[in-house]
C-alpha cells in the first residue's frame, strides 16, 4: 500500500511538471497530455522553421548570393519572409552585405502600413539580418493586412533605400 501511494505521488508530481512545462491549465490527466502533445507539435514546427532558415542562410555563398542592391534577387531568393502569427507578423530580411541605413527605410515602411514593432533583432556587422515581430497599431480597423502586403511594403522600403543609395 505504501509503494502504490508513492507511485501515485510520483505520478502526480510528474503530471504537475508536465502542466508547468506546457503551460497547461487543464486539471485532468487526459487534457494535460493532450496539451503536452500540442506543445510538442508546436515545438517541432518551430524546429522545422529554424532548420529551414539555417539551410537557407547556409546555402547562400558569396558567389551565388545577390548583392544588397539587387532587389529582384532579394525577392527571388526569398531573403524576405513574412509569416502571419495570429494578429502579428514575423518578418525576416537577410542580405550578405551590411546595408547601412536599410533598417530606417524598413521601419518607415512599417509606419506607412501602421505596423508597430513589438520586438526586433537586428545584426549589421558583416550582413544585414532583421527579425521582427510587428502588429497592427489599430486592430479594430476594418482594413485587412496580410503577409503579402507586409512583404510588399518591406520591398518598397528596400527599393527606396536602393534609390537613395544610388544617388549618393
Amino acid at each position: 500500500m505504501f509503494s502504490s501511494e508513492q507511485e501515485r505521488e510520483a505520478m502526480f508530481k510528474k503530471l504537475q511538471l508536465l502542466r508547468s512545462i506546457t503551460n497547461s491549465h487543464a486539471h485532468d490527466k487526459a487534457s494535460v497530455i493532450l496539451d503536452a502533445s500540442k506543445y510538442i507539435k508546436d515545438l517541432k514546427q518551430r524546429v522545422e522553421r529554424l532548420n529551414q532558415d539555417i539551410a537557407t542562410a547556409a546555402s547562400f555563398t558569396g558567389e551565388n548570393f545577390p548583392t544588397c542592391c539587387d532587389l529582384g534577387s532579394l525577392f527571388k531568393h526569398r531573403q524576405i519572409r513574412v509569416e502571419e502569427q495570429e494578429d502579428d507578423f514575423l518578418i525576416k530580411v537577410f542580405t550578405t552585405r551590411n546595408c547601412q541605413g536599410l533598417l530606417v527605410f524598413i521601419l518607415e515602411a512599417f509606419e506607412e502600413l501602421s505596423l508597430e514593432v513589438l520586438q526586433a533583432r537586428v545584426s549589421t556587422s558583416d550582413s544585414f539580418i532583421l527579425e521582427a515581430i510587428a502588429t497592427r497599431e489599430n486592430k479594430e480597423a476594418d482594413d485587412h493586412i496580410d503577409a503579402q502586403m507586409v512583404e510588399q511594403v518591406v520591398l518598397q522600403g528596400i527599393q527606396k533605400w536602393i534609390e537613395v543609395s544610388e544617388q549618393e
